[in-house]
């Protein structure tokens, strides 16, 4: 029950984003966020594992017979779960948002909240500044067929009471809601004294989109939204073009395979037919929701200036050994140094790349990108590199979920800028973070340097995901991250021979179960013996197995595993030495970090994998070690606030784990910026 036990593990995981939300200890507008984040998360969950779940149980009998677990059973319970979330959501927001918002005098308002005097300012507000934007489609015989976009907020018309001869009865028409071209989902209204109020763009149609339709005496309104299969399907067998292939697949999303219909549960019943006629949406793919869809939305909900209701602002805590101004290059000739976003700001690596692309003794620049911002300074740097007669190499992965287009966008630039641009091949990812420049130093020699990251080269993501990063010209780790570089260019050649990284998929797993295996012994001689592993998602069946295994020998094993968590943790004769946990704060936590007691010489490693299937087998994947003891030991300072957390720390059945008697508290990520702000 593989398949199962992950999509539950991962539902649970966004259970304790949910709890968040109606946490009263975060700050009102961030739990509206965090709503937002639970909601964004449901999407991708039925884009995705829905989608995919629907399109193996249509597979023919023979072929489904070949799977491991019946794919129509599977959907079902994680169904039924979804089915349970979302009314814990919309609990969530009636019971507990909306009348805190309330408390706080400011107003959410339906259209039958408003006084008269408000109703007039939205309808004159509709026609000043909504009913332009609106585009009704009517569905009659004149329509062939009806295309809904990926998650777009569409309103369905409902037109009877006709005041005119000759008129059909009724009439059913659907518009998008223009909630980009209005420049956003929120309308503020006048204030009246303390009290602010705030409608949906949504109810701002409802009021004015009667005067559109004078021939009717009654225009009835509600809301839809599609997903659709976010799945992208290479073809690993037929030839051709990688980033053809992709273009293509990417053209291919926006009319993919329906995953699910949100509907309005007032929505009447000759509407949804009339869609589905015209769509050609199955009973299956009907999800009934609420009157609103689209809660990322409340990421751009208003903040009133009031700082007290979101968290305050964090500048990023300077480094204490990278300098603030002059060369990173030379600071890393002389040293190593950990980066910890968002804690620390990731300007440090785009002032390190634009400082090797006008140094003219650099000569080459190479650098995996996963996922890229839309405005990359990262991107511009390398561009501004290769035109300064650098070497540039970027290995792109356009496989990247959600962020093909981007990356595909970047990848034609920097070709266009004199950049060579590798293609991973279509069955292997590369989630690797690296960068190497290489220098021509004074005596003539070519030194390299590198940053090994756990987090992605975007400056986006990074002021919102923790990760570590190591800067380093240490001729152990360059070399070898040169080696890798080899690999990427040029797979066939065959995985290089390497003593200090580990990477997938030819070498990470092998060498974690010798490090497992190692603990293992050493239980079993009754000497000390301890694994600590903090990742995103742990879901590996033969990782779990000799984790069961270690656990069994002696084994003390502590996981902080943010998502996905197929182990079963504290269970008699399989797992007694295996303590779980889960964060959730303010910062996603995104770092992977492994340590191993390894005999009283503890191992230390940073990485871009999960133990998950995909990254241990089918990705490549880096796990890099410190070398340098100083920085083993401010890792273990940040993991141990991790591990001690007893504020925002959940336990595998996602119970808060509360201080004991006498304990203080200790929040991680505060205790995190304290402490780095501390050694300053």
């Amino acid at each position: 029950m593989q398949t199962l036990a992950r999509d539950l593990s991962w539902l649970r995981f966004n259970a304790r984003v949910l709890q968040e939300a109606q946490s009263p200890t975060v700050p009102l507008l961030e739990r509206l966020k965090f709503l937002a984040i639970f909601s964004s998360n449901l999407d991708e969950f039925f884009k995705v594992r829905v989608a995919t779940l629907r399109r193996l149980a249509q597979l023919k009998k023979k072929t489904r017979a070949r799977l491991t677990e019946p794919p129509r059973r599977t959907l079902k319970a994680v169904l039924a779960e979804v089915n349970q979330q979302q009314a814990d959501f919309g609990h969530t927001f009636r019971e507990l948002l909306l009348p805190a918002l309330r408390a706080e005098r400011i107003h959410l308002c339906a259209p039958d909240e408003l006084s008269a005097e408000q109703q007039a300012w939205v309808r004159a507000y509709f026609q000043e500044h909504v009913a332009a934007l609106l585009t009704p489609v009517a569905l009659d015989d004149a329509l062939p067929e009806l295309f809904l976009k990926d998650q777009a907020v569409y309103l369905t018309l409902h037109l009877t009471e006709p005041t005119a001869a000759g008129l059909p009865a009724a009439q059913v028409a659907v518009l998008e809601l223009p909630t980009k071209r209005h420049g956003g989902r929120f309308v503020r209204l006048p204030d009246t004294g303390d009290d602010r109020y705030v409608v949906f763009l949504d109810d701002v149609v409802r009021c004015g989109v009667a005067d559109l339709f004078p021939t009717y005496g009654r225009v009835t309104v509600n809301s839809i939204k599609l997903s659709r299969d976010a799945e992208l399907d290479i073809d690993e067998e037929v030839p051709g073009d990688v980033m053809e292939k992709i273009r293509r697949s990417v053209a291919k999303r926006a009319t993919g395979y329906p995953a699910r219909l949100l509907y309005d549960p007032e929505l009447p019943a000759a509407v949804l037919a009339a869609i589905q006629q015209k769509t050609g949406i199955t009973d299956e793919a009907l999800v009934v929701g609420s009157r609103y869809h689209n809660f990322r939305d409340f990421f751009g909900f208003p903040n009133f200036g009031e700082a007290r209701l979101a968290y305050p602002r964090q500048l990023p805590v300077p480094h204490r050994t990278l300098p603030r101004t002059g060369s990173l290059l030379a600071a890393i000739a002389a040293r190593d140094h950990l980066l910890h976003p968002p804690y620390h700001s990731f300007d440090y690596v785009t002032r390190l790349l634009r400082e090797a692309a006008r140094d003219p003794r650099v000569s080459a620049i190479r650098i995996t990108l996963y996922r890229v911002a839309d405005k990359s300074a990262v991107a511009k740097a390398l561009l501004k590199a290769a035109r300064n007669g650098k070497q540039v190499t970027a290995v792109i992965e356009l496989k990247a979920r959600f962020d093909e287009e981007s990356n595909l966008y970047w990848a034609e630039k920097l070709q266009r800028a004199g950049a060579q641009v590798v293609l991973t091949p279509p069955e292997l990812k590369c989630h690797a973070k690296l960068l190497l420049i290489a220098r021509r130093e004074a005596d003539e020699t070519t030194r390299h340097y590198a940053y090994l990251s756990t987090g992605n080269f975007n400056e986006a993501t990074s002021q919102v995901y923790t990760d570590h990063g190591l800067f380093t010209a240490d001729e152990r780790l360059t070399t070898e991250v040169a080696a890798t570089f080899a690999y990427l260019a040029d797979p066939a050649a065959g995985p290089p021979a390497l003593q200090h990284l580990l990477v997938a998929p030819f070498g990470l797993k092998t060498s974690l179960e010798a490090l497992i295996d190692f603990e293992i012994k050493e239980a079993k001689k009754g000497r000390p013996a301890a694994i600590i592993v903090k990742i995103n998602a742990l879901e590996h069946p033969g990782m779990m197995q000799r984790l069961y295994a270690a656990s069994a020998a002696g084994v003390q094993i502590e996981l902080i595993v943010r998502g996905i968590g197929c182990l079963l943790p504290g269970q008699k004769g399989l797992s007694e030495n295996i303590r779980q946990r889960s964060l959730v704060d303010r910062y996603l936590e995104h770092s992977r970090v492994y340590v191993f007691g390894h005999g009283g010489t503890e191992k230390v490693y940073l990485s871009s994998a999960d133990w998950m299937t995909r990254n241990l087998e089918r990705r490549v994947e880096v796990a890099f070690p410190l070398l340098d003891e100083t920085l083993r030991a401010e890792v273990r300072q940040l993991l141990d606030f991790q591990r001690h957390d007893n504020v925002k720390a959940r336990d595998f059945d996602n119970n808060f784990i509360a201080p004991t008697s006498g304990e203080k508290p200790l929040r991680a990520q505060t205790e995190t910026r304290r402490w780095l702000k501390s050694r300053r």
